[in-house]
Formats: structure tokens, sequence, C-alpha cells
């Protein structure tokens, strides 16, 4: 019955900012967080869960090295390929733009251009390692849709840990080891993600997969998030639903995904060989075209949109929540501890709008106690109350709001908001009655009665 009272849905975008600057991250999946359903007797506001939509993360970053002075081209040197040792007409120079390799050409657009690239100091003072820190920071918790890709333009390196923060970089945790021998590097079994399952799939691996070889056609090392979700979704993602589900009600597969920082340890470059040419040290780099990070910003299902501005990301947060993870209720909205939105059920999610505080309600309205009239609100400070129009606390079972302030309710239904049957205030509710039962449980009546006081209690 109460399908057949719809006469349309119409989706209203509601959490776009009236300035994007410079980069807004727009819409996604769940990105819907207020739809307005217009019925035969007037409208109704629906919230639910939402996100922004899934970006090119690398766009929002700051990347650090470590050592500082590891690029090379301060002073300026030679380089050799790789394959050939006698072929050095390479040269790095930071004084030279055509010849500089800075740390930003890790992340330039490139298309269909000579590729450029970032590039370390050669291994001249072999044997002392030649290790380097490559730091990614966005200042704001992300989640993270794609995998991780990093193209090398020199060989792949012998041995790399790939680790992740949580906490903007002041603890580090390992995501992946990659090495050409595992167990001689990291004292662990080689593994790939496919070796994975469901119940192992936050497991720390190292894998010899991306470790070996220096021809062109070996040139990409991955972090698998898609294999990995693919666990719950399968091999082409289709039952996202079920993989929705997984995040919702486990924590720690979730937080896996999420990060704030992320650190490339790139601890021993490509040799090629079991042994150090140490008469061609200047064959033996690291060399970074490209990294790719595909992700979105977190907002606990509270915002379709994260902004940045002035080097910030941060989430339009909605549902009465701020922060800039949307982490909190706002000021007045704390009438229910904060909760994040949830993906269930499927496909709308649950909002978990914050309610607001009980002192925020302002001056109790009075009500109009003539018989049989209990469905008509009058209050003495309309602005305060704004009852029956509230995203909350609106009217029910068809009702329509008048002047903001009072329910009109259809003939069978009576109550504040038209919340339960007429026949009810008559005692005549019986089996044989032909009516449902009143609708149960509802947290924003309960408030609105414990603060308001009405003719006769409500029925729950």
């Amino acid at each position: 019955m109460y399908l057949s009272r719809f006469l349309s849905i119409h989706a209203l975008w509601v959490t776009v900012s009236s300035v994007m600057q410079p980069y807004p991250l727009v819409w996604g999946h769940y990105d819907l967080c207020k739809t307005q359903i217009y019925t035969e007797e007037g409208k109704v506001w629906d919230y639910m869960a939402c996100q922004p939509e899934s970006t090119d993360m690398t766009k929002y970053l700051k990347v650090k090295l470590d050592p500082p002075d590891i690029t090379c081209g301060d002073p300026p040197e030679t380089f050799c390929a790789m394959g050939n040792p006698y072929m050095c007409n390479n040269e790095c120079d930071a004084s030279t733009p055509e010849l500089a390799h800075p740390p930003e050409l890790m992340f330039d657009f490139e298309g269909r251009h000579p590729s450029t690239f970032w590039q370390s100091a050669t291994w001249k003072e072999y044997p002392k390692p030649l290790q380097v820190n490559i730091t990614l920071s966005w200042s704001k918790t992300i989640e993270l849709t794609d995998n991780i890709v990093i193209t090398f333009e020199s060989g792949r390196p012998d041995q790399m840990i790939l680790e992740k923060s949580l906490d903007y970089g002041r603890t580090w945790q390992p995501y992946q080891y990659y090495a050409t021998d595992c167990l001689d590097a990291f004292h662990m079994d080689p593994k790939s993600v496919k070796d994975l399952s469901q119940h192992t799939v936050l497991e720390i691996i190292c894998t010899e997969e991306y470790s070996t070889g220096y021809t062109t056609n070996s040139k990409i090392i991955h972090f698998e998030i898609k294999d990995r979700f693919a666990f719950f979704a399968g091999p082409r993602l289709r039952n996202m639903a079920s993989l929705y589900g997984q995040l919702d009600t486990t924590k720690k597969l979730r937080d896996f995904f999420t990060v704030t920082d992320l650190r490339i340890r790139l601890l021993r470059p490509a040799v090629g060989e079991i042994f150090v040419d140490e008469l061609h040290l200047a064959r033996y780099f690291y060399a970074i075209s490209d990294i790719k990070v595909r992700g979105r910003c977190k907002c606990n299902l509270h915002a379709t949109v994260c902004v940045y501005d002035n080097s910030k990301l941060t989430c339009e947060c909605e549902h009465n929540t701020t922060g800039p993870d949307c982490g909190k209720c706002k000021k007045n909205y704390q009438g229910r501890p904060w909760s994040p939105g949830s993906y269930l059920p499927i496909p709308k999610g649950t909002a978990n709008t914050c309610i607001p505080s009980i002192s925020s309600i302002g001056n109790p309205p009075k009500f109009n106690r003539i018989w049989p009239n209990i469905s008509s609100l009058e209050v003495s400070n309309p602005k305060q109350a704004n009852v029956c129009d509230n995203e909350l606390l609106h009217c029910q079972n068809g009702g329509t709001c008048h002047n903001n302030v009072r329910c009109l309710c259809p003939a069978a239904y009576t109550g504040i908001l038209c919340e339960k049957l007429r026949c009810e205030e008559a005692g005549s509710c019986g089996s044989d009655s032909g009516q449902d039962a009143p609708p149960h449980g509802s947290p924003a009546l309960l408030l609105l009665t414990t603060l308001l006081g009405t003719a006769s209690p409500l029925v729950f």
C-alpha cells in the first residue's frame, strides 16, 4: 500500500560545496546523502550513507625523501645502462632542467611524451648500502580503492618494503615485502596474493613476483588491492554488495585499506647478477617514472565531497557531523553517540545521522489539548520547534506538515507526528478492525515525547 502512494523519487544532490577550490573530489558509490520522496500527501526526506568518488590521490600528496640529498645531479654525474655497463652517455644535473630528475617527476602527467622520472644518486659508495625512503603523506585519512602501481625507469629493486601509517607517520607497519630472494632478504617464504584467502587476506607477505629482471617489460611493481577485494566480491568484482558488507562488519578489514601515509623503502637496487660489479657502479641506482595511488577521503560515510583547499583535504560533512573525517557530531546534535554511516542495508546504506541534543530543542511547545484534535500541534515558538518538517522528526503515515509546526494526519491516524492509529484513542483497535499495528521504536518520537509531553502517552 505504501509503495502505491509513491508518485516519483527525485534525488537531490545537497552536499556540493558552493565553492569548489581548487579540486573537488566528486561523486561515487553511496554518493546519495539525501533523497526527497514525494507522496500523495506531501514529501519525505530520506537520509542515507554516502562517500566521495575514488580518484587519483597523487594530486593531493606531499613527498619526502630520506636522505634528503639522495636525488642525483648535485654534483652532476654520469650513469650507465644496467644491461650494458659501457653505455654511459646519460647525465644527471640538478642545475639544468632538461637533465634534472626531481621527486615531483614521479607524479607528473606524461601522456605519449618520453618518460620523465625521479632518479637517485648512483651506488658510488658501495659497499655502503644504497637505501632510500620515499614517504607519501596526505595529512588526511584515505581509503585505497585500487592497486598501488610503481613504475621504475631503472630495474626493479632487488629488495623493497611498502609500508603504511594510520597515524600520520608516527608509527609504521609493513604492507608488503619485495625481494629477488625472500628467504635470504627477510627470512620469509615467498608468496603471492593468489595464495591467500578470505581468512588470510590481512596476512603480510613477501613476494618475488616483481623483483627479478630488468627488461622493458619488467618495470612495474603492484600492491594488489583489487585481488584482495576479489576474495569477497568475486573475480571481476561483480558482487560489491558482499564486499561492502564485509567492510561494514569487519573493522580490521576496512582499516587494512585505510592509510594516512605510505612509505616506499628501497633497500637494494637492481643488480641483475649474483655479485655487484664494483668496476661499474654507475649502473646501479633507483629511478621511478610513475606512482599511482587511487582512493577516496575517509569520511565515515558522512560526506559526498572532499575539498582540497590550502594544501589540505577536508570532508564536507553531512548528517549533522563534523571534523576532518566527519568523526563526531556537531554541537547541539549529540542526542545519541556518534556512529559512522553503514553500507547496510544494500544498496542505500544507513546514514546514522546525529540527532539534536535535549538542550538544543528550545522552549517546549504547547499543545492544543482540545479533543479530538490531538494531532494538531500548536507551538509557542515555531522557529525553535520546527517539529514536523525537521529532517529527523517528520510527519509519518502520509501526514502533511503545516507551517512547520503541526502535522495534518489522514483519517486513520493521530498523534504528534501521525505516528499511531486513531482507533487506539477510542480503544476500538481489535483483531477484526482491519487496521495494522502502529509503528514502534522510533528514537526521534521517544525524544520528542520526553521533551514536549503529550496529552496522552505515545504507544511504542
